[in-house]
């Protein structure tokens, strides 16, 4: 008589070696981690109703807190008091006094005049907001910063400190060829992350590339997708002043929710240019706004403040669309 065989329980597909108890304990982990991920999303959404409800000067307190907390964000040791599936920006080296001054810039493409008497002192732990239409110049300025273009006159002060993280529109640069985990990680089994060392593949799992999904190729892949890889390789280069040129572009609410909050931790300065004025009004400590006819005003605070201010300065005429214009280079 041949003895019937039964086969063992299965949770989600899948078959399980070992014991009844164990399958039972494997069930009970499963479980816990589904009810951690439930009440992470709870979290998020909570904190969303909260920044939605929040005052206007509720919400720039968030942004200028940063400002004060450069020290204290720069010290901390590791990820241990932060949610493991949340980016994480490392903090690169400490900024001293100087990070980035302009002072009378000016520059001109052919004989149109994009920067005209420009003066700013970016402070360490500063997110500056870079906002104006197309063309108007924050990329040349960018390029300036960078190192890649000179101005015209007046100086643009870097300082010693600084190491620049700069990822552009552009997503051609990806090896198309590459699996995202490859790409991102170079191949590497873990990572280091500041004073943390750090799984490869749990680091690309922060940015929504989930168990399968960083199998696929980068040349299959949509374009926010690409957006997220730009991104996570930015993250683990170790800049202190991080350069973002609209990275929300395409980025679904999870990922961009978890960018926000990256960028508000993170021990450093970032340059964020974006048309997404809801995002800048969430992290920005300071706007650079590129206003057309060669004029570029620099204001402490959000994309709202910067909006007030532009009202009280323009009056009926804020509301008014005008296409940019330049001035003639003299």
């Amino acid at each position: 008589m041949h003895r019937v065989r039964h086969p063992r329980p299965l949770l989600f597909g899948q078959r399980r070696r070992g014991n009844y108890s164990a399958w039972l304990e494997y069930k009970r982990e499963r479980l816990e981690q589904e009810e951690k991920t439930e009440s992470a999303r709870q979290r998020k959404l909570k904190q969303e109703l909260d920044w939605v409800r929040a005052a206007p000067k509720a919400r720039q307190a968030k942004g200028k807190a940063r400002l004060r907390a450069y020290d204290e964000l720069l010290n901390l040791q590791g990820r241990d008091k932060r949610d493991a599936n949340e980016i994480f920006i490392a903090p690169g080296p400490r900024l001293g006094d100087t990070v980035i001054e302009a002072e009378h810039l000016q520059k001109a493409f052919g004989d149109r005049l994009l920067v005209d008497d420009l003066n700013f002192l970016l402070p360490k732990g500063a997110i500056l907001g870079v906002i104006g239409p197309n063309g108007a110049g924050k990329t040349t300025l960018v390029r300036m910063i960078m190192g890649m273009e000179k101005p015209d006159s007046g100086e643009l002060k870097i300082g010693a400190t600084v190491k620049l993280a700069y990822v552009d529109q552009r997503r051609d640069a990806l090896g198309g060829d590459n699996s995202v985990w490859k790409e991102i990680s170079g191949g590497a089994e873990t990572l280091e992350m500041g004073k943390t060392e750090i799984s490869s593949r749990a680091y690309v799992g922060w940015f929504n590339f989930k168990g399968s999904d960083q199998q696929k190729l980068v040349k299959n892949l949509s374009g926010g997708e690409r957006n997220r890889v730009h991104l996570a390789k930015l993250v683990k280069s170790g800049g202190n002043v991080l350069i973002l040129d609209e990275p929300t572009n395409d980025l679904d609410v999870e990922t961009l929710r978890s960018l926000e909050e990256a960028l508000l931790g993170f021990a450093g300065c970032a340059i964020v240019i974006s048309h997404d004025r809801w995002f800048l009004d969430r992290i920005a400590t300071h706007i650079l706004a590129f206003e057309g006819d060669s004029k570029v005003v620099f204001l402490e605070g959000t994309y709202q403040d910067y909006e007030a201010d532009r009202k009280r300065r323009l009056g009926t005429d804020a509301d008014v669309p005008k296409r940019i214009k330049y001035r003639k280079l003299a």
